[in-house]
């Protein structure tokens, strides 16, 4: 009897442990569904800023309009950047899938030099707005232009530092869980952008052009 109860008493514990041990293994999902949060409150975040910028958008106080200071052929020229970055991502992640390390750290590079040259592209125009008097303290509808695009823009170099952690994370430690998670994280963040600026490039520079 005796002995019967000390091995029915060591499964249960046994069972306890492993239990817990079920209980407390993060398979990703909670990591996925904490990031897609985090997206949700961004889209509140840029909502509100689109939301602003179309109340103030004809407020110039005398100041340029959008169709005196916007050239759509070079915001086209952005844009294509940062379309073809998530099309570049995009093979990042079939690599990905595929276990082919080399070419998703390869992939990711390229994606890198597009995000760059995006960024890049949109330095000049706000120092060439500045430059030729139109600041963001020159209207509300300049203050509220160059906060919602500056705030996309620096979600994109966000972006581009964690493309350059994760290289550095694929090289050291390979295609792990881990690895595999994060990149599926900054795959949504990446693509989240690309849906945020073709907003910006419709409300802002397309509307603010006519």
């Amino acid at each position: 009897m005796g002995s019967t109860a000390l091995s029915a008493t060591h499964g249960a514990f046994e069972d306890v442990s492993h239990g817990g041990h079920v209980h407390h293994h993060d398979d990703g999902s909670k990591t996925l569904l904490g990031f897609w949060i985090y997206l949700m409150s961004d889209c509140l975040i840029f909502s509100a800023l689109f939301a602003t910028f179309i109340v103030l958008a004809h407020a110039t106080a005398g100041g340029p309009s959008g169709k005196e200071l916007f050239e759509l052929p070079y915001v086209l020229g952005e844009t294509m950047l940062l379309l073809i970055s998530s099309v570049t991502f995009g093979m990042a992640m079939l690599n990905m899938h595929a276990g082919r390390r080399n070419q998703v750290i390869a992939w990711l590079a390229v994606t890198f030099l597009f995000g760059a040259g995006f960024i890049a592209m949109e330095v000049y125009e706000f120092a060439h707005l500045i430059h030729e008097g139109a600041g963001p303290s020159r209207s509300a509808f300049l203050s509220s232009y160059f906060t919602l695009v500056g705030t996309h823009g620096l979600h994109v170099t966000c972006g581009l530092i964690w493309l350059v952690v994760m290289m550095d994370q694929m090289r050291r430690f390979g295609l792990t869980d881990a690895t595999r998670r994060r990149l599926s994280c900054l795959s949504l963040f990446w693509h989240f952008l690309d849906i945020v600026w073709i907003c910006v490039f419709t409300f802002v520079y397309l509307r603010g052009a006519i």
